[in-house]
């Protein structure tokens, strides 16, 4: 029986996993069809591998042995069949999950996930040939920082699915929990109720998005504040799903009106280079 695994999708997201899972011993098999995004992956792993080398975290052999380990594909067919876990990280378009998960489930694995913040699993399940082996994995960014795996239980999520979720969270060196298939599941539904309020303060002049930032995380302990946050995951993202927690939970999860402003300029955050803060190129 195969340890190795598969990430459909080599953006943010996909490569972080493909790192942990690599650097855990696993074979990871990548998907991305495109050749510039491919060699972003791969300066990427690199990069982060000679972080880990100068801090003294591994040494040179383990960091060669770790990115030999990630190889990408170009299609979702080139996936072996029958691999332990098949993860599915492109972008959160329902339409295209259906795609890729329906491709995907072709190819046997004995587990199969979708990367999702806040997408329903039992929607998402009508796509594969067997919703048991079928469950939610929300990774957070970034994947090789972030301790938590939030683990999304389907209702035909089977109790082994649920287990080979829990060990491989752990042999990834993640803790995880473990939360019903409900809009925003449980920690996006925490984040946005900061994210949201942030920028809300900062719409109505309480303090500048530094300083909003700096209080979350010098008086509670956050790694990051909000509003960068929000520019790390992309403010097309944040509103996107803030309207579709609207939709399910009520006007506590409304969008301010600035996030949708700074998106139709395109100010989108880290991606475009200018959102709550500049970013470098």
């Amino acid at each position: 029986m195969t340890d190795d695994i598969a990430v459909i999708g080599g953006g943010t997201m996909g490569v972080g996993i493909a790192y942990v899972a690599a650097l855990a011993g696993r074979r990871v098999h990548v998907v991305e069809p495109d050749a510039t995004r491919a060699a972003i992956m791969a300066r990427t792993v690199e990069t982060t591998l000679a972080g880990a080398v100068s801090r003294g975290k591994l040494d040179a052999d383990a960091a060669e042995a770790t990115a030999a380990r990630v190889v990408r594909v170009e299609t979702v067919k080139a996936i072996p069949e029958g691999l332990a876990l098949i993860v599915e990280s492109v972008p959160e378009r329902l339409d295209l999950k259906r795609d890729v998960l329906s491709s995907a489930s072709v190819r046997s694995p004995q587990l199969l996930a979708t990367n999702t913040s806040a997408m329903s699993i039992d929607v998402l399940a009508k796509s594969v040939r067997d919703p048991s082996t079928f469950l939610g994995l929300h990774f957070f960014n970034p994947v090789w920082s972030i301790k938590l795996l939030e683990i999304v239980q389907g209702a035909a999520t089977s109790s082994d699915a649920l287990a080979q979720a829990r060990t491989f969270g752990k042999a990834i060196g993640k803790e995880t929990i473990t939360v019903r298939d409900v809009p925003g599941f449980a920690t996006s539904r925490l984040d946005f109720a900061a994210s949201l309020e942030a920028i809300r303060m900062l719409e109505d002049g309480v303090a500048s998005a530094d300083d909003i930032d700096r209080a979350a995380v010098l008086a509670y302990r956050h790694p990051v504040g909000p509003l960068r946050l929000s520019d790390i995951v992309g403010l097309d993202v944040r509103l996107e799903v803030a309207r579709a927690l609207e939709a399910a939970h009520g006007p506590r999860f409304a969008p301010p009106a600035m996030l949708a402003k700074m998106v139709a300029e395109g100010r989108l955050g880290a991606k475009s280079g200018r959102g709550f803060f500049d970013w470098p190129a």
